[in-house]
């Protein structure tokens, strides 16, 4: 009987252990914490960006089986520090940012946006002024006041900087104004508080399309070389398993489910996402390196 007893006591124990203590089922690689964190840079007024970066979000919620936690970034140095902090697992990224993403949270691009034909979308930096404007080059900024979109940016901040160090103006001879975002530059420029704004072409198309732009009314005096599209990323320490099975995600998601952002991005049509790495926004790292920016110029 005591033999039975014992048996017994150390079945009940057993069963105790097992239902308190038992080591839980091994986490998904493809839903890590049980859902995925989706960072977006701010480039577009977060009433427009939202619902579009949504669309996107919830077919890869679809395609991986896993929810996607959608946060639209309060501006691009939060971006990059939410992922280097580990609060982000995948994020889409200005292409300077995405430079800055890479050395402090080892940020892998691995897909951007294609047009119609499957080639890589590019979008370009620009300098507008009123047409009345006697304003003609950028070469004349020296005395006057421009607005910039937001400091960390590509095409609001990097590319238009470098043009007036070109051009032998120095940034204390212009009066800068950052706006706070590529929408606030044109607003700046269309309410008459600046001379000239930084409006880039994707700006251009969306401010145009809604109507609250019209380019008639204004003149483009300086136009950059084409950029390559926001890269979407993935955080440098996710598991490769992770990293795998998003990368494939996004690569086989059809048009219509990157089109709403795609378009703010000027693609359109959009076709599907393309793969892109590190050698795709080389010259990102080469005028990060050229204007001698650092992290804390994000």
């Amino acid at each position: 009987m005591r033999i039975h007893r014992a048996a017994l006591a150390l079945a009940l124990t057993t069963a105790a252990l097992t239902a308190c203590g038992a080591p839980a089922a091994p986490e998904s690689p493809t839903c890590p914490g049980g859902e995925i964190r989706f960072g977006v840079e701010p480039f577009e007024d977060p009433a427009r960006l939202t619902p579009a970066a949504q669309v996107l979000a919830d077919a890869l919620s679809r395609s991986l089986d896993c929810p996607v936690d959608l946060t639209i970034t309060d501006d691009y140095s939060a971006e990059v520090l939410a992922m280097q902090n580990g609060r982000l697992d995948i994020a889409i990224f200005g292409p300077l940012g995405y430079v800055f993403a890479s050395d402090r949270a080892k940020a892998e691009p691995i897909a951007s946006f294609g047009d119609a034909e499957g080639r890589l979308s590019s979008y370009t930096a620009g300098i507008w002024v009123p047409a009345a404007s006697d304003l003609t080059s950028i070469d004349q900024l020296r005395g006057r006041s421009l607005a910039l979109g937001s400091v960390g940016s590509t095409s609001g901040d990097a590319l238009p900087r470098q043009a007036l160090a070109e051009a032998g103006i120095a940034e204390s001879e212009v009066r800068i104004d950052y706006a706070g975002g590529h929408p606030e530059a044109l607003l700046a420029l269309t309410n008459g508080a600046v001379e000239a704004a930084e409006i880039n072409s994707q700006q251009l198309a969306s401010a145009t399309e809604a109507g609250s732009f019209d380019p008639s009314a204004y003149r483009r005096i300086w136009t950059s070389d084409p950029i390559p599209n926001d890269p979407i990323t993935v955080r440098g320490d996710m598991n490769p398993a992770f990293k795998a099975a998003v990368t494939d995600a996004l690569l086989t998601l059809p048009p219509e489910a990157v089109g709403e952002i795609g378009a703010l991005l000027d693609v359109s049509p959009p076709g599907p996402l393309v793969p892109v790495d590190r050698s795709t926004y080389q010259p990102l790292f080469d005028l990060a390196a050229t204007l001698g920016l650092t992290e804390e110029d994000v």
